[in-house]
């Protein structure tokens, strides 16, 4: 038998094994919760008693957020990078990004003066190939896919 020190800071039992189980399912309690054993004076976390280990293990953890997972739209900002820094005159990075109308602007830009206008669009792709590519994964999203910054 056992007795618990709960979160409210009040102690309950004593209680067996088969309670403790049922308050670890019920994230009532974990491996840092002071246990006290039966017959002893001495209150340590739950994990040094070998015994209760395996009560554990029908604990339910949270779902937390995988941060490891980049933010949706996030795997356009490389190739919309790279693009807008060498084929910047042709608007593809826009197209890449769904900007049709801005890409068709830089690319007849380009065409339609011969390619003196894409150097000028040129330079303006390296520049935004070279924001993409320095700025964050969520401020990549936040201004390019969700607010859909068309320039700049």
């Amino acid at each position: 038998m056992y007795r618990v020190i709960g979160s409210d800071g009040k102690v309950y039992g004593p209680v067996g094994i088969d309670v403790i189980s049922r308050w670890a399912a019920e994230n009532r309690l974990n491996a840092f919760t002071l246990v006290q054993k039966e017959g002893t004076t001495e209150w340590k976390p739950l994990y040094l008693y070998p015994e209760l280990l395996s009560v554990l293990e029908a604990q339910v953890s949270p779902p937390y957020p995988d941060r490891t997972s980049q933010p949706r739209g996030a795997e356009l900002k490389i190739i919309a990078g790279i693009c807008g820094i060498f084929l910047g005159w042709s608007g593809l990075h826009k197209f890449i990004l769904g900007y049709t109308r801005a890409g068709l602007i830089m690319l007849l830009s380009s065409i339609l003066t011969c390619f003196l206008g894409g150097w000028i669009m040129w330079l303006i792709g390296f520049v935004e190939g070279v924001l993409y590519l320095t700025m964050s994964d969520d401020e990549f999203v936040h201004k390019y896919i969700q607010h859909r910054r068309e320039w700049f």
